[in-house]
């Protein structure tokens, strides 16, 4: 009796509450509505929106109309105030602040914040609009559509109504090309096989734009320097009967002398040297000295070997002026890293009946050394923070062909703090140098490649890291690579390095660390694998990416990044020595062989002007055999999620593999971090820009790793489960807070999981247990991560 009682209480009060809140609500928005309606001004309505009534004729179809009209809705002028459920709120908060004493005050900013001066209704629009309307139809096609407008009053409101008239449509019947025997118009006519507009098409203004276009560079790739688009003429024999049309391309009869006359290159001048301080001695053509092609060269104390320009220069003496030359010339110094600054000029000279082009490239160049520091900060939430400490060194003309030599050198520290003393300290050291040719270098096979793209690139790495993982063992690897990335155009780039070796060898294992695998059969596992690790890895590696055109108006974008190596074949056929474990081995030390494949698929999808969905997809398989069957891919192959670009409910290399318990209910050391021969993963992120800086973001993760064979270091809980890995995820969510500094953005994100792939209480879903008001809760799973730059 007293519970139902209570309940009655609490359910009446509640009740109330609400109908006051309702009703507080609901007075604000009418006290509101009478102040915006009372502080316009006379005979002024606020402008609510547009609409439409378009009546189509019976052959535009519902899809056709449907677009019609969200085009129309676009091109509308002007565009309303922001609106709540119809309510112009920010017109009321306007007017509620008030008029600024001072233009730049307080007040003033709040008001330029928070409310928006009122946009008023206007006849004037209305004619404006519905003449926009009927040119866009006619442009699309649509010829005699017609468009009218008024305004429909409400109060102190008004929203404009249109009516539209769609005509039939047009098609394109035929595409002819204009010619005669003049140099320009034969130009013309070899340039018409390659037309965009195909028999058939709907007729659109925006389609014949184009073609004018491609026509104009058409014509430039035939040395006609000073051709224009406008040059060109479209004529057009409309069949009104078929509602057809005949579409005819000529050039212009009173175009400019010089866009009728082919261009050829006569002297190619380079100021490798450039600068404003030195203008007249970098430009001192007295200087110059001319390379076997015949380019003229200030270049007074040798700074450049002559073979560069050879390499990047396409426009060459004596042959015709070619603007897909001038803008590879353009893009290749642009790309090389070596000049900071790039620019040209051609100047017109007569040479008898011929018509030449002096061109001039002024190259201004970036510091030739330079050094640059980063320190950065990390904090986890199994309470590991460290820093980290990265030196860089660069030189960009090492070899005086705009090689670039980049050296690294690296130290870190991780600590776990709140350990109780049994905490571990892990440090990190090492150093890379990477020596890039902007070309494909091979002391066997010379090379010929379509010198038509962009110069391919030729990559030399070599590196050494040091892990010390606490006083329990030390892990160093030796690395080094040789290989060519090449771009196919500006959406396919592809990446080979026949030759990579990696070298593994783990030492310093301590004696504490050997006890503890003693009376421990999962530690003795990890002891075990820690000791297999030295391993010799020589494999290839082939790279595929792929990116979305970056200048689209359309809404998605899309990239795909794909890997594929396999190792230790050629070894295996060469090498036929073991060990005691009877392990294949060079130099006594073991070679691994596997194959390794994986992808990474991402979305891009702009719902608004400041909303961005961003999606990824990535997978990823890994499988031994031969020399290394039975065990997992090598250490530094496997797979990892966790962390502040994977699933960031969860520490780096938290999750997995499998079904493998890395929590806290579990009191085992973590000797080696988890990972896998398997790796699934999930992210989707919406993403909304506040202003120019700050960016927020809510973001759901998911995702593992798991073994594909080996079951000796984690057990047959971490095995792939086939068709059931759904039932394995480790699912996480959070919000996020962007600071875009314009270089570089800073991410801050703080995320907690909705799911363990470990049971927890019986339970892998844990979103019942979320509290954020208990410390303990917000200690084990409230997960703060700190990046740079976005997680994907």
């Amino acid at each position: 009796m007293h519970t139902e009682l209570l309940y009655k209480i609490q359910y009446g009060t509640t009740r109330s509450l609400l109908k006051a809140a309702f009703g507080l609500l609901l007075g604000m928005y009418c006290l509101s509505g009478c102040n915006v309606a009372k502080r316009l001004p006379a005979n002024e309505r606020l402008y609510m929106g547009t609409d439409f009534k378009i009546n189509a004729d019976s052959t535009v179809s519902g899809d056709e109309v449907s677009t019609i009209e969200d085009q129309l809705a676009t091109l509308a002028r002007p565009k309303p105030n922001a609106q709540l459920f119809g309510f112009p709120y920010k017109v009321a908060l306007y007017y509620w602040i008030g008029e600024p004493k001072k233009e730049n005050g307080f007040r003033a900013w709040f008001r330029r914040k928070l409310g928006a001066p009122p946009v008023f209704a206007s006849s004037k629009a209305l004619g404006s609009n519905s003449t926009i309307f009927a040119a866009t139809l006619e442009n699309q096609g649509y010829f005699g559509s017609t468009a009218s407008g008024t305004l429909q009053e409400e109060g102190y409101k008004a929203r404009a109504l249109y009516q539209v008239n769609v005509a039939p449509r047009y098609y394109i019947d035929s595409v002819g090309f204009l010619v005669d025997s003049t140099p320009v118009r034969k130009a013309l006519r070899a340039s018409s096989n390659r037309t965009v507009i195909k028999k058939g098409q709907p007729y659109n203004f925006d389609n014949i734009k184009l073609e004018r276009e491609r026509i104009s560079q058409a014509l430039k790739q035939r040395g006609y320097y000073y051709f224009q688009p406008d040059f060109i003429a479209v004529l057009a024999d409309n069949d009104t009967a078929r509602h057809q049309t005949d579409l005819y391309f000529a050039v212009k009869p009173e175009i400019p002398e010089a866009a009728q006359q082919p261009y050829y290159i006569r002297n190619v001048y380079i100021y490798p040297n450039y600068s404003l301080s030195t203008l007249r001695a970098d430009t001192n053509r007295a200087e110059a000295y001319q390379t076997n092609e015949r380019f003229n060269v200030v270049d007074s104390s040798r700074n450049y070997d002559p073979r560069l320009f050879r390499s990047v220069v396409a426009v060459r003496p004596g042959r015709l002026y070619n603007s897909r030359a001038q803008d590879l010339t353009l893009s290749r110094f642009i790309n090389l890293g070596t000049f900071k600054f790039v620019r040209n000029r051609f100047a017109p000279v007569q040479q008898g009946d011929t018509s030449m082009l002096d061109v001039h490239y002024y190259l201004t160049p970036a510091p030739e050394k330079s050094i640059r520091l980063e320190l950065a900060a990390t904090s986890r939430s199994n309470n590991f923070n460290g820093t980290g400490l990265t030196g860089t060194w660069q030189h960009r003309n090492f070899f005086k062909r705009a090689e670039q030599l980049t050296i690294n050198a690296n130290a870190g520290i991780e600590f776990q703090v709140n350990s109780g003393g049994r905490g571990l300290t892990n440090y990190r050291y090492g150093a890379d140098a990477i020596l890039s040719f902007p070309r494909l270098v091979n002391p066997l096979i010379r090379f010929r490649y379509d010198r038509r793209q962009i110069l391919p690139k030729t990559n030399l790495t070599l590196g050494y890291e040091k892990v010390i993982r606490g006083n329990l063992y030390n892990l160093s690897s030796f690395r080094t690579s040789f290989g060519y990335a090449w771009r196919q155009n500006q959406q396919v780039e592809h990446s080979f390095s026949p030759f990579n070796v990696t070298y593994t060898r783990p030492s310093n294992i301590s004696l504490a660390f050997i006890d503890s695998a003693i009376n421990n059969s999962l530690v003795f596992s990890q002891l075990v694998n820690i000791r297999r690790s030295e391993q010799l890895i020589l494999s290839t590696l082939y790279t595929f990416n792929f990116n979305s055109p970056v200048r689209t108006n359309r809404p998605t974008t899309f990239r795909l990044t794909t890997n594929a190596e396999i190792s230790g074949n050629v070894a295996n056929l060469l090498f036929n020595r073991r060990n005691e474990e009877g392990d294949k081995v060079i130099f006594d030390v073991p070679f691994a062989q596997y194959a390794r494949l994986d992808a990474d698929a991402r979305v891009y999808r702009r719902l608004g002007s400041n909303l961005t969905w961003a999606n990824r997809i990535f997978a990823g398989l890994g499988i031994t055999y031969g020399n290394s069957e039975a065990l997992p891919l090598p250490l530094v192959r496997q797979y990892f999620v966790g962390g502040s670009n994977s699933i960031r409910a969860f520490r780096p290399r938290a999750i997995g593999p499998g079904l493998y318990t890395r929590d806290t209910i579990r009191n085992i050391p973590l000797y080696q971090d988890g990972g896998g021969d398997i790796r699934l993963e999930a992210n989707t992120e919406l993403r909304l820009k506040l202003n120019q800086y700050i960016e927020l973001a809510t973001f759901v993760d998911a995702g593992n790793v798991w073994s594909y064979s080996d079951i000796g270091t984690f057990g047959p809980e971490a095995k792939f489960p086939g068709w059931n890995f759904a039932d394995q995820l480790a699912v996480g969510t959070g919000v996020g807070l962007r600071i875009d500094l314009s270089y570089f953005l800073l991410r801050f994100d703080l995320a907690t999981p909705l799911r363990k792939p470990y049971e927890v209480d019986g339970s892998k879903w844990v979103i019942d247990q979320i509290n954020f008001r208990d410390r303990n809760w917000r200690q084990e799973n409230l997960v703060f991560n700190i990046g740079v730059g976005y997680p994907f």
